[in-house]
């Protein structure tokens, strides 16, 4: 429907022509104007939902903010030239069938817009940025829906394991940012390499970046998968556009609205937090590395884009919805062709619906146990529910019906005590520690003889041709 966009400007302009994009034109405050504001628009229809583009911020002429750009079914579709219409099943098949062409190499250009303005000296981001809390008690401003691109000291030319991810980042001072890691994700692991080799750590941060890149930077690649050839791949094909930053020689997204460089410390920590995570609860503070900033390149009339979390549904659960989902798919199905489709919409898979068609009595908690095994699963996968092929993982309606008749709790209920998990989710006990618990609601097969289901409920034959008509009538 749409061509692949190579910056927001252009997605902005799509969700506007298809009624996607709500422009604010009357003045707000950074606080606590544009935090409510992240808040309500989460409030309203998740399949439809606009973006919100503000134009007159107070104290800042020129910066405008964008909020949630992902933040509904009906976006998400846009992002991907598909119908604004297109169902959740259908955006999920879509995206795996676009990992198939994985990796796309990537379109190396020149000169980018976000070059037409660079500070250098007495850099000050609460002056160049309309930067401002999302929630009231978070413990400051943050910028949360910046590509962050690092690599690897011990390897820098692999141009694979140089890692674009979306990490938070809290500014502290007018140079001066913490920044989140977790010893999972590639970030944590180029700082390990880095402080192994007793140097700090280069770092660009690009805010206002095309849908597709920011759906890329935030899926769980393996660590040497480039996130920019990803991005080809789900830009159908089409290479991803880059341009080496200038002080770092990072690459960057070509389309950035604003490009932040800078350098992690070597071996230094500061208190962070706290901040209102995807969890719906404050994530209290830590010691996490810190940033010095030493350029900002920006265009004219920036685009601040930012990213409201809160309680689900919100933005961010839109985000990680399918491109957490479909990593997870991928592995199973390789070691488990009769796996159909994953569900790991909810709380960035922190529970995870499988439906898989059962080779064996026991199948159901076999897939589940390798799903604690993925890149992904190690540090969220807390509750692993498995339904039968029949069942859409999808259809909440179905899937509470599979459990409510297929689990008994006797037998289907496994419980793996005190394993890892982010320290993020709010139940750890401690922080970054907690069980698992697998539901198994596959209908029990041979040599596991349990239950009554030799005859289920079958509906006539022309139920099909009638709920087709039905959709018709009623469009």
């Amino acid at each position: 429907m749409y061509p692949p966009f190579d910056d927001l400007r252009g997605f902005l302009a799509a969700l506007d022509a298809e009624k996607q994009l709500l422009r604010i034109d009357r003045p707000v405050n950074p606080e606590p104007d544009l935090g409510a504001a992240g808040r309500a628009v989460a409030n309203l229809d998740g399949k439809t939902a606009p973006a919100l583009l503000f134009d007159n911020i107070d104290g800042f002429d020129d910066a405008r903010v964008a909020l949630n750009v992902h933040g509904s079914w009906a976006n998400h579709a846009l992002m991907l030239g598909m119908d604004k219409n297109s169902s959740i099943k259908e955006q999920f098949f879509e995206l795996g069938e676009r990992w198939q062409k994985f990796p796309v190499p990537v379109d190396r250009r020149e000169d980018a817009p976000w070059q037409e303005i660079t500070v250098a000296e007495g850099i000050n981001l609460f002056e160049l940025l309309p930067v401002f809390r999302l929630n009231p008690a978070d413990g400051g401003p943050y910028l949360d829906k910046a590509a962050v691109v690092t690599r690897d000291s011990a390897d820098p030319e692999n141009f694979g394991k140089q890692n674009v991810g979306i990490y938070r980042l809290q500014v502290k001072g007018p140079d001066h940012l913490g920044i989140q890691s977790g010893p999972p994700h590639d970030f944590g692991r180029h700082i390990v390499n880095a402080e192994q080799l007793r140097e700090g750590l280069p770092i660009a941060i690009a805010i206002g970046n095309d849908p597709i890149l920011t759906l890329a930077a935030s899926t769980p690649l393996e660590y040497d998968q480039s996130e920019y050839e990803m991005a080809g791949a789900w830009r159908g094909g089409v290479p991803y556009p880059i341009v080496r930053a200038p002080y770092t020689g990072l690459d960057v997204p070509w389309g950035s609205e604003i490009v932040i460089e800078g350098e992690v410390h070597y071996a230094e920590r500061e208190y962070e937090g706290p901040f209102g995570e995807f969890t719906g609860s404050y994530s209290g503070g830590r010691e996490l590395p810190v940033v010095t900033v030493k350029r900002v390149h920006m265009r004219r009339n920036p685009i601040f884009e930012h990213l409201y979390l809160g309680q689900p549904w919100t933005e961010i659960d839109y985000l990680l919805a399918l491109n957490t989902s479909v990593p997870i798919h991928r592995r199973l199905k390789a070691d488990f062709p009769e796996v159909e489709a994953v569900n790991a919409m909810y709380t960035h898979g922190l529970v995870t619906i499988i439906s898989t068609r059962v080779r064996h009595g026991g199948f159901g908690r076999v897939v589940a146990l390798r799903a604690l095994t993925t890149p992904h699963g190690i540090g969220y996968s807390k509750i692993v529910i498995v339904v039968d092929e029949t069942v859409d993982p999808f259809n909440l309606e179905q899937v509470m019906w599979a459990l409510s008749v297929k689990v008994n709790p006797e037998f289907d209920a496994i419980t793996l005590p005190r394993m890892y998990e982010i320290a993020l989710d709010p139940s750890g006990h401690p922080q970054g520690v907690n069980g698992r618990l697998i539901l198994d609601a596959t209908t029990p097969r041979h040599p596991d003889r349990r239950g009554e289901y030799s005859q289920p409920v079958s509906a006539y034959p022309e139920s099909a041709a009638w709920e087709d008509l039905l959709r018709e009538l009623t469009r």
